[in-house]
């Protein structure tokens, strides 16, 4: 069974496009990220496209290279190898697939949006932001502009945001249809280095996705809201074509929340220890994502037959 229409999903992108796999090594992989690992290689090996390899370890606070290590090791262990980004690259210092390596890459990003839009100095903390707007939980917090005005200069303890102005982004997700969005409306002026000086998840990622030149976003439901800021973001910063994007279902637990590392939740170095194999929780991943209806075992060499090929 599929999920999506792939010859339509083929014509909006070029004959081999790039994908990537972009984990955070702030702990060790759950089912959650095997999920979407057989999303990834599964309509990459589909299309005849590549996945690249990134390492998204812009939180310096909680990325540790022990979990980077692990998250390789895991993955050599499932089967799942990257064209780009693989362990040699990642292991050999500086990489380009690592973010904790493109400071000046960022830098020079940064300084070319300052003179394409309007980039402000802000001193506001969540409390801040929560106390402006009300902190709704499990929902996220719109900036209200308070720093918009105030011509602060960027130093220790402030952080950097975009000026979003309000207007819909339209795009056509590959498995949910038509989507339209404000970011204005949703996060208000965009965060791009926080107060601590690091880089935000949505500025790293599009300058990233940019460097790279990925084509095809495949991640899960949760992200889906993060999108028309970034491609607000990714025209700002010259991309003249955005990349198409695909949004999957997530493992959900029996209440509703989906799986996370500071939970613990489904480990495969658990699932590992109890005896299962690669495939197997490959299978399963793919069953709980609604790819197969039985938990049957699927070997990573397989993955594109989830998705009728091969």
């Amino acid at each position: 069974m599929t999920a999506i229409d792939l010859p339509r999903l083929a014509a909006r992108l070029p004959p081999r496009p790039l994908t990537r796999y972009a984990p955070s090594p702030t702990g060790y992989l759950h089912l959650g990220h095997v999920a979407n690992a057989v999303w990834v290689w599964g309509v990459a090996g589909a299309l005849g496209g590549r996945v690249l390899l990134r390492l998204e370890d812009h939180d310096r606070v909680r990325c540790r290279s022990a979990y980077e290590a692990a998250l390789l090791e895991d993955l050599a262990w499932l089967g799942l190898a990257p064209d780009l980004g693989g362990p040699k690259e990642l292991r050999s210092g500086a990489s380009p697939y690592r973010q904790s390596d493109a400071t000046a890459h960022y830098e020079s990003v940064l300084a070319a949006l300052t003179e394409r839009a309007t980039v402000f100095a802000c001193d506001c903390s969540r409390k801040d932001l929560a106390l402006a707007e009300g902190d709704v939980f499990n929902q996220e917090t719109r900036y209200a502009g308070r720093c918009r005005t105030r011509g602060l200069a960027p130093g220790a303890g402030r952080g950097l945001r975009l000026l979003l102005d309000p207007g819909e982004e339209r795009f056509e997700d590959a498995r949910l249809g038509p989507q339209a969005q404000d970011p204005a409306l949703q996060c208000g002026d965009l965060l791009l280095r926080d107060r601590l000086g690091q880089w935000t998840y949505q500025f790293a990622v599009v300058a990233d996705d940019l460097r790279h030149g990925v084509d095809l976003v495949i991640r899960g439901e949760d992200l889906l809201d993060s999108t028309g800021r970034q491609l607000r973001l990714g025209r700002l910063l010259g991309r003249p074509q955005p990349p198409v994007f695909l949004h999957h279902p997530l493992i959900r637990k029996p209440g509703g929340e989906k799986l996370s590392k500071s939970s613990g939740d489904t480990g495969i170095r658990e699932l590992r220890s109890a005896g299962a194999s690669p495939a197997g929780i490959l299978g399963l991943a793919a069953q709980l994502t609604g790819l197969q209806a039985r938990p049957d075992p699927v070997p990573a060499r397989d993955l594109a037959k989830l998705f009728g090929v091969g």
